[in-house]
């Protein structure tokens, strides 16, 4: 029997996990083997399709990446899976020129001035938080439907962008604060990313559709810092009532939040 663990072991990929064994806020803990969340899938292996679709039950694919990376590396293995259905919604805009392992300047700042209304704090949390903010500014739709993409029933699905940190990061909180899971359980899933970066980095600098944006920045620029969460969701609070009010106003429905938590919640 395979043993039960977070971290998912793979040959052509280095930031999959589950997003089973986190705490709620009513005590309770997320479902293993459900939802699961990844880095770009291009270089699996014949032996990582067998764990994913045989194994683990893969039958959705909720891939993050933008029209242009999908065309320049490819739809990956996966796609010749007959068992597998795939969701293609990117989240544009994205920063950089192709990715979202560089940010363009996000919504509140102008230049090196903060614009009035937004609280001054440091550089990279300004730019990170609305960055991701941006995500569901520009593509509420893309939002929605990878949320409910995830939420599906029929196997378990996997959500995953280029490094699995950003784009993923923000969807894989959003399904878990529809969960129930505590905000310290959210921000840490986001963090744990760090444990794999270097490894994300070397593998991406391996593609040429990477490899400029993430020489064009020093390795401590990419760190997923706690803060860079806690501002994303503090950006919902204070804006819209939360999350939740966000995805009611952009048409998820109580029948969504129900697929969501059946999915996720014994």
């Amino acid at each position: 029997m395979r043993e039960i663990t977070r971290w998912i072991d793979l040959e052509g990929a280095v930031n999959a996990r589950d997003l089973g064994g986190l705490p709620t806020r009513d005590g309770g803990r997320t479902r293993y083997g459900r939802i699961l969340r990844a880095d770009n899938l291009q270089g699996l292996t014949h032996a990582d399709v067998r764990l994913l679709v045989a194994d683990l039950n893969l039958r959705h694919v909720v891939d993050l990446r933008s029209t242009a990376e999908v065309l320049l590396e490819g739809p990956g293995p996966l796609a010749r899976v007959p068992e597998v259905r795939h969701h293609h919604l990117t989240l544009f805009l994205e920063g950089g020129r192709r990715t979202d392992v560089d940010a363009d300047v996000p919504e509140g700042v102008d230049g090196d001035r903060v614009l009035p209304g937004v609280v001054r704090v440091a550089d990279d949390e300004v730019r990170v938080s609305g960055f991701y903010y941006g995500y569901l500014r520009d593509r509420p739709d893309a939002v929605v439907g990878a949320l409910r993409a995830m939420a599906l029933d029929d196997g378990a699905a996997l959500v995953h962008c280029a490094a699995g940190k950003d784009r993923t990061g923000v969807l894989s909180a959003l399904a878990l604060e529809i969960t129930g899971v505590t905000r310290e359980a959210i921000v840490a899933d986001y963090v744990a990313t760090g444990e794999r970066l270097e490894q994300i980095l070397k593998r991406l600098r391996q593609s040429d559709a990477y490899r400029d944006d993430l020489d064009s920045r020093p390795a401590d620029y990419h760190v997923p810092r706690a803060a860079y969460m806690e501002r994303f969701l503090t950006i919902l609070d204070t804006r819209f009532g939360g999350p939740m009010a966000w995805l009611t106003h952009h048409g998820w429905t109580p029948a969504d939040t129900t697929a969501m938590k059946s999915r996720l919640r014994d």
